[in-house]
């Protein structure tokens, strides 16, 4: 079978296609003829680092497939062969990630794909979708608080932004002008100027500071001016650590690969997504062999979707 590579640590010239064996799923375990997988930021930074010496080498990106139910391991009912499904999967196991076209995984990360989606759609859904359900129940905020979300437009955060108004919260986002409809779209309360002085422009309808933000601009230091003292804020690549001000507030690095196996959270993905109320976005779709071509895409940044490879 095919898969997107990675032979090395470095720019996009190190990703290739190659055949590689597929093994049958054991218990607990299932094989999806994968049909789409979606390229994300993760993919970026696993291609610049590498999977390190504890992972063989070639490295297989990916963290969002959709395809159809190839085969089943023992102990699997609840999934049938045909099925087409979307899952979520981590690169850095030995099996490697999502980019290939049998994709052996846990049960548990694997659902129905949803209604009216289409495979390349479906693949832009679980990883991201997690990321979202994770950040916002680790900032556990309460019907009527107030989360600011950096990125509205972007794919993550427009999902953040629905989740949160599942949750009763009230959303103040930022985009810049031609985006304002758009993120207002998703169900933003309030949309403010997207600019460098996130701070200021979020203390411009929320003097008092927001409860909490949900940082997936890649912010970081930026954001915390937003927050109201004893705050909270959620970063999707890691913090250092390290305290900016004795402000009290709670800083949370979101670590999707420790939520992969929530199917409650997938189900209810896939049921926002079957009723409109997910926007599924594909920027363009192509084929492994340009798997390059959707890095470059990717890293060039302002894309309204996924540059999705198409097996």
């Amino acid at each position: 079978m095919r898969a997107v590579v990675i032979t090395k640590p470095g720019d996009v010239d190190v990703l290739e296609v190659a055949d590689i064996s597929a093994h049958e799923p054991q218990e607990g375990e299932v094989r999806i003829a994968v049909k789409a997988a979606a390229v994300n930021p993760t993919d970026i930074g696993f291609r610049q680092r590498g999977g390190g010496d504890d992972l063989p080498q070639p490295w297989i990106p990916g963290m969002d497939a959709a395809g159809v139910v190839e085969s089943l391991g023992p102990g699997v009912d609840r999934l049938a062969v045909g099925q087409e499904v979307m899952a979520a999967v981590t690169p850095r196991r030995p099996d490697g990630g999502a980019q290939q076209e049998l994709l052996v995984v846990p049960a548990a990360s694997v659902v129905a794909i949803p209604d009216g989606a289409s495979l390349p759609e479906a693949g832009t859904l679980p990883m991201n979708g997690l990321t979202a359900q994770s950040g916002l129940d680790m900032l556990d905020l309460s019907s009527g608080d107030t989360l600011a979300v950096a990125g509205g437009a972007g794919l993550l955060g427009s999902y953040v932004i629905v989740l949160a108004k599942e949750r009763g919260l009230r959303v103040i986002a930022d985009a810049k002008p031609e985006d304002e409809e758009l993120v207002k779209g998703f169900g933003a309360d309030v949309v403010v100027p997207r600019s460098e002085a996130f701070g200021d422009a979020v203390r411009a309808v929320a003097p008092d500071g927001v409860d909490a933000v949900f940082d997936t601009a890649l912010l970081y230091r930026d954001v915390f001016p937003a927050i109201r003292d004893g705050g909270q804020v959620v970063f999707v690549r890691g913090w250092d650590g390290k305290e900016v001000e004795d402000r009290g507030i709670q800083v949370h690095p979101v670590m999707v690969g420790r939520v992969l196996e929530r199917t409650d959270w997938l189900d209810e993905l896939r049921e926002l997504a079957s009723e409109g109320r997910i926007k599924l976005r594909v920027a363009t779709e192509l084929p492994p062999e340009q798997a390059a071509e959707a890095h470059r895409l990717m890293d060039a940044g302002g894309l309204r979707g996924r540059a999705v490879i198409v097996f």
